[in-house]
């Protein structure tokens, strides 16, 4: 409450002005002339110039403000370590009851450093700090109290920064003794061709007082298998070579072992993925003969410009006699011996199009064709009615990996390629445009060649639910048969055309083992703060997948199915690292974040980061457990002024003088009888006197 005195003339303020001045001239000619009582008459004029004023006295009632002060409580990863954790909730708990002990003020608990994606890298306090002081004028900033590990990576250079003028306190969670192993990448590849070798540059850091001495085993894993194991010195910077196996994300894991009472192994590990790039792809694609359809695979393979494509076709059989002379003949002979006995390996993939046997190619060439499909290679047999007759590629040795075995009849009549059960769950016909139509929004065929399936999948069928396209596995190799020879209809546009581009192509990159066209694989992505996990499978149901997160910890996820094939299921990402998936069959790796998260680039407690600026607000950066390991809470004390908040075993915070006005009494002096009977009274004083 504030008592004031204030004045509201009841003239205009010149005229009381003049007035003032005239009665100034009077009470000193009358001290001049010696008048009898002239002071009487000075304090009569006086009274009512001061009446005229309109003096009043005010009082204010006022509420007094609190101050607010944030409890700033780093919830980030490196605070899981060791008893941070625990000693940060059970110092929380202490600090927010004695300050609610304190009259005058507020407190705001802030929870932060776990930024709302997994992609956050580092411990962010002072933006969170900001935010909860946006609402609240400086002055009434009592202070910030972190509870950290002291890794905090935004600390502002300069306390003006801050935005307002209050202590800001470091209370430290770590011990002084602690020791940590970190494995540091230098450098490594984005991209890499598949089978070549990329170098990985990695540093082993053993950081903290007391460390032992000694070489450490690195031990190197890609796509979750051991590949390799180094020995590293402590402080060696290494180029640990790399093969990239596989087309898309190769996952390499470097880790190094555990040192003796390290704060945390999470960060002995560093994660690179290397996307492996196929060099043009080689096919070799053999037509038997000419026909309608013989352009289409070349034009569809000649638009890929990653693959290389080696095109014969067969036009003059070797028993072909007709006299012409050699010397007049354009066409070139089929180097049969270094396609199919020297050069075979170094093909993709093997396209036999209406193949027909005409003494071209020896039966041992056609063994080699099968143990070059064992050992790793790809073959798919686009047929016709060839594949029929008694000269089928059939009746070759390289039937021990064919899947269909023709019975020597041909279907020829209109029908509507049909995706089966299967094919609907597989990669390479799933969700063809024109599918999801009954019938299929396509042209029809008006050709299929008759066979029993002995292994492998069918993905088509035509008439009579009869095989069109089966696809198999045979060892290390692939193998697709195409029993038609009228796709061509579709890249024609006969009747409206057909999907021919995405089947074929697909068609193609599976037999050339793409990883996305996997019938069966387990993925990992992230969205956001979430992990994805997507499990692709041609069958009709899926099991539980474990989840495994960075710190070690496990969930079970069960995946629902987004569509024919593909199950889905998300989990949250709250930390940066390796994520695992794990169906009991398959693994998939994903890193969330960076690969040198700035979280664990440094995980030992210190007061360094936060002393400076501590130290420049009057405040400071203490740790909370002395060197016996015991737990000290400061006390504190409220001051409002002050230059420096913080000592001994106590922290300081800043008292506001801040408050609000709720309201104003005004109460005049010379109002009414009261101001009526003080001048009457000073006058008939004066008269009296003078009269004596």
């Amino acid at each position: 409450m504030l008592w004031s005195v204030s004045f509201d003339p009841l003239i205009p303020l010149a005229a009381l002005i003049t007035a003032s001045a005239v009665a100034l001239v009077v009470a000193g000619i009358s001290a001049l002339l010696g008048l009898r009582a002239w002071w009487l008459r000075a304090i009569a004029l006086a009274l009512l110039i001061f009446a005229l004023a309109g003096p009043a006295i005010e009082r204010e009632d006022r509420e007094p403000l609190s101050s607010v002060v944030a409890l700033v409580v780093d919830n980030s990863q490196s605070q899981d370590l060791a008893e941070r954790k625990t000693t940060s909730e059970e110092v929380r708990a202490a600090l927010e009851s004695r300050l609610e002990q304190l009259s005058g003020f507020e407190i705001r608990t802030i929870r932060a450093g776990r930024g709302e994606s997994s992609a956050t890298d580092g411990t962010a306090l002072f933006g969170a700090l900001s935010e909860a002081f946006a609402d609240v004028p400086p002055e009434r900033v009592g202070g910030a109290i972190f509870i950290t590990d002291g890794q905090v990576h935004d600390v502002p250079e300069k306390a003006e920064s801050l935005g307002f003028d209050a202590p800001v306190h470091g209370l430290i969670t770590g011990r002084t003794d602690e020791i940590d192993r970190r494995l540091a990448l230098g450098k490594a590849p984005r991209f890499g061709l598949v089978g070549s070798e990329q170098v990985v540059t990695l540093q082993l850091l053993d950081r903290g007082v007391g460390v032992p001495q000694g070489r450490a085993r690195l031990t190197v894993r890609r796509n979750g298998e051991v590949v390799s194991e180094e020995r590293v010195d402590p402080g060696q910077t290494i180029d640990i070579p790399v093969e990239i196996s596989s087309g898309g994300d190769n996952i390499f894991e470097f880790e190094a072992e555990p040192l003796a009472g390290e704060l945390t192994e999470v960060n002995n590990r560093v994660v690179v993925t290397v996307e492996g790039i196929r060099e043009n792809l080689r096919v070799l694609l053999v037509s038997g003969s000419p026909h309608a359809g013989e352009r289409t695979w070349r034009n569809l393979l000649k638009s890929d410009a990653s693959v290389d494509l080696v095109h014969f076709t067969i036009l003059r059989p070797p028993s072909k006699q007709d006299g012409t002379p050699i010397n007049q003949l354009s066409l070139i002979a089929f180097p049969t011996r270094e396609l199919f006995s020297v050069k075979i390996d170094e093909f993709d993939l093997i396209i036999f199009d209406r193949y027909v046997r005409r003494g071209v190619l020896p039966l041992l060439y056609f063994d080699n064709i099968a143990r070059y499909v064992k050992e790793g290679g790809a073959i798919l047999i686009a047929s016709g009615p060839d594949y029929a007759d008694s000269g089928s590629i059939y009746r070759t040795p390289l039937s021990t990996v064919l899947p269909a075995e023709p019975t020597g009849r041909l279907w020829e009549e209109p029908y509507k390629a049909a995706i089966s059960g299967i094919g609907e769950r597989h990669p390479v016909t799933r969700g063809l445009p024109g599918s999801e139509a009954e019938p299929a929004a396509w042209s029809r065929w008006f050709r299929l060649v008759e066979s029993s399936i002995k292994d492998g999948e069918t993905l088509m069928t035509g008439p009579g639910d009869r095989p069109l396209l089966v696809l198999d596995r045979q060892d290390e190799g692939r193998v697709a048969v195409l029993l038609s020879d009228h796709v061509w209809l579709w890249a024609r546009g006969y009747e409206g055309g057909g999907p021919h581009v995405p089947l074929l192509r697909r068609l193609a990159h599976w037999l050339m083992k793409e990883p996305d066209l996997e019938e069966e694989a387990l993925r990992l992505s992230t969205r956001g703060a979430e992990v994805i996990v997507e499990r692709q499978t041609v069958g009709e149901t899926v099991g539980d997948i474990v989840l495994t997160l960075p710190n070690g910890e496990t969930r079970v996820l069960t995946p629902t199915q987004a569509e024919p094939g593909l199950w889905r299921a998300s989990s949250p990402a709250p930390d940066l690292g390796l994520y695992s998936a794990d169906d009991g069959t398959h693994k998939a790796l994903v890193n969330v974040g960076p690969p040198n998260p700035r979280e664990f680039t440094d995980v030992l407690s210190t007061t360094g980061k936060l002393s400076g600026l501590a130290e420049e607000t009057g405040g400071g950066a203490t740790r909370l457990r002395d060197e016996n390991g015991n737990l000290v809470i400061p006390r504190i004390v409220p001051l409002s002024r002050a230059s420096d908040f913080a000592g001994n075993g106590w922290i300081g915070l800043k008292s506001t003088d801040a408050s609000v006005l709720k309201g104003i009494d005004r109460y005049r002096l010379f109002s009414g009888f009261l101001g009526l009977a003080i001048l009457l009274g000073a006058v008939s004083f004066l008269w009296y006197r003078e009269g004596r």
